[in-house]
């Protein structure tokens, strides 16, 4: 087929803001996981699927299947819906307090 260009799961696109190896990236609609530390304009290739180990409020708990939100604001992941976009499941339960848990991103846009 002549106009495929990828499966969509990586994307190279312009860093709206400096991100590091592992972290949340969001640029308009389109949120993913840095693939490598990046300091803003350059471009980033993030990741749009898969599990991955990720920063989260620390004083939430997290059930298995939990929707869960990037908060752009904070940089954190989170069970708050608002004014957050919704980016994948928890994998994994998580405690309250802890640093860090496991989601699913769907790579759905919005």
């Amino acid at each position: 087929m002549k106009n495929y260009v990828n499966a969509g799961e990586h994307l190279t696109i312009p860093a709206p803001y400096n991100a590091a190896s592992g972290t949340g990236v969001k640029s308009g609609s389109i949120f993913g996981i840095a693939q490598f530390d990046v300091v803003a304009p350059a471009d980033i290739v993030v990741v749009r699927k898969g599990v991955f180990a990720v920063a989260k409020v620390s004083a939430q708990a997290w059930a298995v299947g939990a929707k869960i939100y990037w908060d752009d604001a904070a940089k954190l992941f989170t069970t708050v819906a608002t004014s957050n976009l919704l980016v994948g499941v928890a994998t994994a339960a998580a405690t309250n307090p802890s640093g860090t848990g496991e989601v699913l991103l769907t790579g759905q846009v919005v």
